[in-house]
């Protein structure tokens, strides 16, 4: 499984491409089987490539679920679908409240149409008639009094479980939308953020993507170990989050790679920000407090594009791309904003999430 070997549809959106992928195959488009399908398509795990392609073109569903244990925790999704099934249950409720409360609305109403019909016939007024109508009018009156009180008091607790409902979906959210390790961003927010940029076409000069991948990771991770290789990673993650405003868009792309998507800012202010970055890594200390190892200068390579000089979301992570990896081309440590005529020269890797 992967971009070259899944069925494609016309268009570079990438929900498309795996709903797509997913119905050609015969799996059903439910949440837990569309995330399987979403980390294999962007090759975030290539365990999970490998084991979700040797499934073959007709994956039983037990298959798909007994492959998402393995790799995934879906306890997250688990509660937000309990949180939706506790908020259409109380969204059902006071539609019941609702209904109620029009019955009992209509009732008193036709009891004050009843009284007034009865009052307006002098013909058949009355001391007793008026003593009946007032004394129907009182107990209309005080049971609707009554029931608007419970009413309102059933509003009110409804209102409070959904806020509180809704303020668990959006941590659900958050939750699904960080990256464990890093606490950035991950790579799922990070496509809803690149695909959301060309929702509207003022401001693009403005807007850029910058593409940060770590120099020699591999080296890093065979000579230390995965464990020493994540340590770096959430530092350089805090190297990254603390030389940016706190409402920029930071993100773990990939494995070793970061992302950010600035808005309302200048080519010179975009390149002054990267370079406070990569010489702020550069300078950053990595060893192990406790045994003294000393693990190395860690440096960065940074690529950019503006918005404006793409047309849509995967061209602009295209020429990000290409601008990264000629600055590890040309040296590495190094920041380098896309120009024409790099394509030509580029001998990168290949752009998982938007290759055709």
């Amino acid at each position: 499984m992967s971009p070259t070997s899944m069925p494609k549809a016309p268009g570079t959106d990438i929900a498309a491409q795996i709903l797509f992928a997913m119905r050609n195959m015969g799996v059903v488009p439910i949440p837990r089987n569309y995330n399987l399908f979403y980390e294999a398509y962007i090759g975030s795990n290539p365990a999970l490539t490998r084991d979700l392609a040797a499934l073959g073109g007709r994956a039983t569903q037990e298959e798909l679920d007994e492959l998402s244990a393995r790799y995934f925790d879906y306890t997250h999704i688990q509660l937000i679908e309990a949180a939706r099934d506790r908020l259409h249950s109380e969204l059902s409720t006071v539609l019941m409240v609702l209904q109620n409360e029009q019955t009992c609305l209509e009732n008193y109403n036709r009891i004050l149409d009843e009284t007034r019909a009865g009052i307006a016939d002098k013909n058949h007024t009355s001391t007793h008639l008026l003593r009946t109508a007032i004394s129907m009018l009182v107990e209309a009156t005080t049971n609707k009094i009554a029931e608007n009180e419970s009413a309102s008091k059933d509003f009110d607790r409804h209102a409070e479980e959904m806020q509180q409902v809704r303020l668990e979906l959006d941590e659900y959210k958050r939750i699904a939308n960080t990256d464990s390790l890093t606490r950035l961003s991950n790579r799922r927010a990070f496509d809803d953020k690149l695909s959301s940029i060309y929702d509207v076409s003022i401001g693009l000069h403005m807007t850029s993507l910058v593409l940060l991948d770590v120099d020699n990771f591999k080296r890093i991770n065979d000579t230390f170990g995965h464990p020493v290789g994540d340590k770096i990673l959430a530092s350089v993650a805090s190297v990254i989050k603390s030389n940016v405003r706190k409402d920029v868009f930071v993100a773990r792309s990939g494995g070793e790679e970061f992302a950010i998507v600035l808005e309302n800012n200048t080519q010179d202010e975009i390149h002054v920000m990267c370079e406070r970055i990569r010489t702020s890594l550069e300078r950053t200390p990595f060893r192990n407090s406790k045994s003294g190892v000393d693990y190395g200068q860690v440096t960065i390579s940074i690529g950019y594009a503006l918005a404006s000089q793409a047309q849509n979301a995967g061209e602009l992570y295209a020429l990000a791309d290409t601008a990264m990896y000629h600055a590890k081309e040309t040296g590495r440590n190094r920041t380098v904003f896309f120009e024409d005529g790099m394509q030509k020269n580029y001998t990168g890797k290949s752009w998982l999430i938007y290759k055709q």
